[in-house]
């Protein structure tokens, strides 16, 4: 499967957000995209939503000979900030999610293997969600993407006020998550992307680049990522 994002603009009046961008994502990677603040990497993923209008471009879902548009359905949206019902537990909440979409969940799994996957206790399952961290609320909202099963997933700075042992877990279920997915993870920490995505992408002068990841120990590696934000043209 790949998703084909073709001559891509985006224009808030005159100032010019992303311009003509071209890039291939293929399923079975993470592709770790960096940028320097207001570089437009939440503008991008908006764009791929539909959560905001486009000026041009085109979006693609290629899996073996069916070649279709991409879809509301096919997009998981990982907030950095989650968003969650706060009058339910945690258990009620999945419980709702479960039932309104049990005709489109595959292999369904019980509550508590779900649960399981992201490591929250029976305590935690019957918390109130507004009395959940920061990181058992972006647990939550992992896992209801992860049940959804959606073909492309954006991750928009998921894992950067996350304390390193829920940071670790988060990890592990995306590399378990790519298999079968596209997993385009937004972050500002090139440590951060070095260490799990497969693929460095940067967006910078209103474009996307591929970076090879290769030497990653090497300063030099860091150094052409860093010289090439840097070199950033003033529209």
């Amino acid at each position: 499967m790949k998703l084909e994002v073709t001559n891509l603009t985006k224009k808030y009046g005159k100032k010019v957000i992303l311009n003509n961008v071209s890039f291939t994502f293929e399923e079975g990677k993470i592709y770790g995209l960096i940028g320097r603040n207001g570089a437009g990497k939440t503008t991008f993923f908006n764009c791929m939503n539909r959560d905001i209008d486009i000026d041009s471009g085109d979006f693609k879902i290629i899996d073996k000979k069916i070649e279709k548009n991409l879809e509301e359905s096919d997009i998981g949206y990982v907030l950095s900030t989650p968003i969650v019902p706060e009058f339910l537990t945690g258990k009620e909440f999945l419980q709702f999610f479960l039932e309104i979409n049990k005709d489109q969940i595959k292999k369904q799994k019980t509550i508590e293997e779900y649960f399981n996957l992201v490591k929250l206790n029976q305590e935690d399952q019957n918390k109130l969600l507004k009395e959940y961290s920061h990181g058992m609320r972006n647990k939550m909202q992992m896992l209801i993407n992860f049940i959804a099963d959606s073909k492309v997933l954006l991750l928009d700075e998921p894992l950067t006020s996350l304390d390193v042992v829920v940071q670790d877990d988060m990890k592990k279920l995306f590399r378990t998550m790519k298999k079968d997915h596209i997993i385009i993870f937004s972050t500002h920490i090139l440590e951060l992307a070095l260490d799990l995505c497969d693929e460095i992408i940067i967006l910078n002068n209103q474009k996307i680049e591929l970076i090879e990841k290769k030497n990653l120990n090497t300063k030099s590696y860091k150094d052409k990522i860093i010289r090439a934000l840097k070199d950033t043209r003033n529209d």
